[in-house]
């Protein structure tokens, strides 16, 4: 999901004050303290409500559904298809069988020329989807009758089946407008278990219940996604009553430790938070620097004073607990050898104990999004830690206004992973031909050794070939860092304890909209 953080000076300055942009979702339009009513506090909302334009990609979406979804444990399960699919011994096809009877929320059923027309035209270039490259091994989708789908690959791509929870979208509808600036992208129609009912941007977004959903009507009728962007505003209105639930920073979480009547939920992720290293930069264009770095950092620190626990060091993109994890790249915050590597590259010590090589200071910016608290205190950890080493970081906060212009040269407190497979995650991350295309690949990496093991690793099908690929694109990662990897963070959430079924997956970057406990909303049930 593309995350949009709340826009314009007058909501910045709203934010200040917890009012406007925040506004209280109370009173006649919502009803916090219902079982079958829930107001949830998110720190950010989407650009778009489309499939077509990057919306849902990973699972979870509440409006739409994919052909196959996962379960608690991720693993993938049939939805819209009513079994997994049937693949040839060449891994070169793919074939869907429909679940029969599913109509979208309009009342039009579901046929596999929607999941055509849904595929298409993402892969078309005319169609403003950053994620395109993750269905880079789709050569043909077509129809076989009303219901089967089938894929053929130019290449055996072992997860291909992880990506077909991507949200199909009804062709009847959405194939008659412009998917870049449609109504669609506001108002969409899908085959979900809640239908949009309103959204007033940067403030809230309201579900209700599709009753005529093929999984069964929610018993949870109302959902409203309250837009607060500061943390601690988030807290304030959880504790005041206006909110049901809210994601929130671990600290902040733990303030409602004694609170009999809320109920904290901790999520294991693959959400990392890294320091882009931009090369355009002239500080951090130098390896050597960005070498000094990774190794002045002090990662289990983080962890311990700013996430409270919640979280473990990050050594790579990839959490140490994953079985694609490549063992021996764990290191230890070592400013010895920070020192060491800067002596060696020419940087010496100057004024105030800061660095400099011909004329250079050893200082840049790290620019950090302004209410997120968390980003926040691993900036200022970060700059402490290169101070040590005779790096000047100056950590400033800012809006995603300021920041998405300046992230071709500027450092940036960052938030990536995904779930599924490795290849979900570092290709867009990390390969060159994705180098500031959008968020992706933020710091403009270009390594060709990562480039190749990237490649093997998404046109492979042999489980031992991937692996090794895996594994020295994470070492290549420690030779020649294009970020700085922090920590992987958990996703702590606190809830209203008046349902049951509520359970966490193991969780991507995005947290708020699709996952967290209401990540299965359509399966709660009212306590008794």
């Amino acid at each position: 999901m593309t995350l949009r953080r709340i826009r314009g000076a007058a909501a910045a300055a709203a934010l200040l004050t917890g009012v406007a942009a925040c506004s209280a979702p109370s009173g006649s339009t919502e009803a916090t303290g219902s079982a079958d009513s829930v107001v949830i506090g998110v720190a950010s909302e989407p650009d778009t409500l489309s499939p077509l334009l990057g919306y849902g990609k990973d699972g979870n979406s509440k409006v739409f559904d994919g052909l196959l979804a996962r379960d608690s444990e991720l693993k993938l399960r049939p939805a819209l298809a009513k079994a997994l699919p049937k693949v040839t011994a060449d891994g070169l096809t793919y074939t869907y069988t429909l679940r029969e009877g599913v109509k979208f929320s309009d009342g039009e059923p579901l046929t596999s020329a929607d999941v055509v027309f849904t595929y298409r035209t993402i892969l078309d270039a005319k169609t403003n989807n950053t994620s395109r490259s993750e269905l880079d091994a789709i050569k043909e989708v077509r129809a076989d009758g009303d219901g089967k789908v089938v894929f053929t690959l130019k290449y055996p791509y072992a997860p291909f089946a992880g990506r077909t929870v991507l949200p199909i979208v009804p062709e009847h509808i959405a194939g008659k407008q412009d998917p870049n600036t449609g109504a669609f992208n506001t108002k969409p129609i899908g085959t979900g278990p809640y239908v949009l009912a309103s959204w007033s941007k940067g403030e809230k977004l309201t579900f209700k219940a599709n009753p005529t959903y093929w999984g069964g009507a929610p018993k949870v009728k109302k959902v409203t996604m309250a837009i607060i962007e500061d943390d601690d505003v988030r807290a304030t209105r959880l504790r005041s009553g206006d909110l049901d639930g809210a994601v929130l920073p671990p600290n902040l979480a733990a303030t409602f430790k004694d609170d009999t009547a809320k109920k904290t939920y901790d999520a294991k992720t693959y959400d990392f938070r890294t320091v882009t290293l931009p090369t355009e930069n002239k500080v951090t264009g130098d390896r050597a620097v960005r070498q000094a770095l990774d190794a002045a950092v002090d990662r289990q620190a983080m962890v311990d004073k700013i996430l409270d626990g919640a979280g473990r060091p990050a050594y790579g993109p990839l959490p140490v607990d994953d079985p694609w994890f490549a063992e021996g790249v764990e290191r230890e915050q070592d400013l010895a050898e920070a020192e060491r590597i800067l002596d060696q590259a020419g940087w010496k010590a100057g004024d105030g104990g800061i660095r400099a090589k011909d004329g250079q200071r050893a200082s840049f910016t790290l620019l950090y999004p302004s209410g997120d608290k968390v980003r926040q205190d691993h900036a200022l950890a970060y700059a402490s830690d290169a101070k040590k080493a005779g790096i000047d970081v100056r950590a400033e906060s800012a809006t995603w206004e300021v920041i998405e212009p300046r992230m071709k040269n500027t450092a940036v407190l960052a938030g990536f992973g995904s779930n599924g497979d490795p290849d979900f995650g570092l290709y867009t991350l990390l390969h060159s031909s994705l180098a500031g295309d959008g968020f992706n690949n933020m710091a403009r990496y270009d390594n060709p050794a990562v480039d190749k093991a990237l490649d093997t690793g998404r046109r492979s099908s042999d489980p031992a070939t991937r692996k090794a690929a895996y594994g020295s694109l994470q070492r290549e990662l420690v030779k020649d860092p294009g970020y700085t990897f922090l920590t992987h963070i958990n996703h702590v959430y606190v809830l209203a304890d008046r349902w049951d079924g509520l359970t966490t997956q193991v969780e991507p970057h995005e947290h708020g909209f699709a996952s967290g406990p209401w990540w299965n909303l359509e399966a709660w049930q009212p306590k008794k």
